[in-house]
């Protein structure tokens, strides 16, 4: 298979309601950073976090083994910092080997849930 994907990716749109409704972990809203590697080596990937009024935060660092894909939680990043909850963020994806980002939210506020999922803006 030809490689499929890039290195660079950006999800300009991200926010993580303040509370849910429905049994966790299942249902509690997130926003979910989902990384396709199609490829042959494993992605070592960075993750860095814009706001609005502060500062870039990262890289967060994670590995996604060859011929893989990995769901992502920004609700679960911790280090360096958690994400704030109720704070409007975007983030810029990085790999050394090309890979395929795609966006997704659920908002469970209420008890009609909204799912999302849009691809990541890719540059190279």
């Amino acid at each position: 298979m030809d490689t499929i994907g890039r290195t660079r990716w950006a999800i300009a749109e991200g926010y993580i309601p303040g509370w849910s409704n429905g049994p966790e972990p299942e249902l509690e809203s997130h926003e979910t950073c989902c990384i396709l590697n199609a490829g042959d080596k494993p992605a070592q990937v960075r993750i860095h976090i814009y706001y609005e009024d502060r500062d870039p935060v990262g890289p967060y660092t994670l590995s996604v083994p060859a011929k893989r894909t990995r769901h992502l939680r920004f609700n679960e990043l911790k280090d360096p910092e958690s994400i704030p909850k109720e704070t409007p963020f975007a983030s810029v994806i990085e790999s050394d080997v090309p890979i395929v980002v795609q966006h997704t939210r659920l908002d469970s506020r209420q008890a009609e849930n909204a799912l999302m999922s849009t691809i990541a803006f890719a540059q190279d």
